[in-house]
This record gives structure tokens, sequence and C-alpha cells, in this order.
């Protein structure tokens, strides 16, 4: 039997970043938010400490938010997640849609 590997799944800068704040920025923990985007502990830490340089770097401020930011941000972090995952699911789908013949009668 022939072994498959698995091929290695490459994220955007911009992903990258805004999974680092979804620690950083909620306070919830590395592990619960790399199980919610299925990403490596590890590799969460590692967006999540290049994501804090940056912003040291930027200017951007690093304090904690009060609880109403905090549940906002919270809540447009999902909002983004659950949108690139149906824009990811559209764009699988089109091809499939685009080679279906229709009929001029309306059936398939």
């Amino acid at each position: 039997m022939s072994e498959q590997k698995k091929q290695r799944r490459k994220f955007t800068e911009e992903y990258k970043r805004e999974a680092a704040g979804l620690v950083i920025d909620t306070g919830r923990s590395i592990a619960a938010v790399s199980r919610e985007i299925h990403v490596g502990e590890q590799t969460l830490g590692t967006w999540g400490r290049a994501e804090k340089d940056r912003r040291r770097g930027a200017g951007e401020p690093t304090g904690a938010l009060d609880e109403d930011e905090r549940a906002e941000l919270k809540r447009l972090r999902r909002e983004v997640f659950e949108l690139r995952e149906d824009n990811q699911f559209l764009g699988k789908a089109a091809p499939f849609f685009a080679s279906k013949h229709h009929r001029p009668n309306g059936s398939n």
C-alpha cells in the first residue's frame, strides 16, 4: 500500500493575523481557538507572537478591551471566519453549477 502525503495548507497573512487576534483580543486560549479553526496549537502560538510583535511595531494598542468591545470583536471575527468558509464552499461549488446544462423547458 502506498502512503498518501498530507498536503500542507497555506494561509494568507490576513488569515494568520485574524486567527491570532482571536486569541489576543478575546482572551480565549490558544487550544480553544486552534480546535475551532482547525490549526495546530504551535502554529497558532507562532502566529500570535508574530501578531503581538507586529502590533507593538505598528503602535497599535495591545491593552485589554472592555467587555462590549470584546463581545463585538468576538462576534465580528466569527462572522468573518464563517463568511470565508462560505466563500470557499461557493468557490468549490461554482464549477459544478457552471457545468450543468439547463434544458429550455426548465427540466434538468
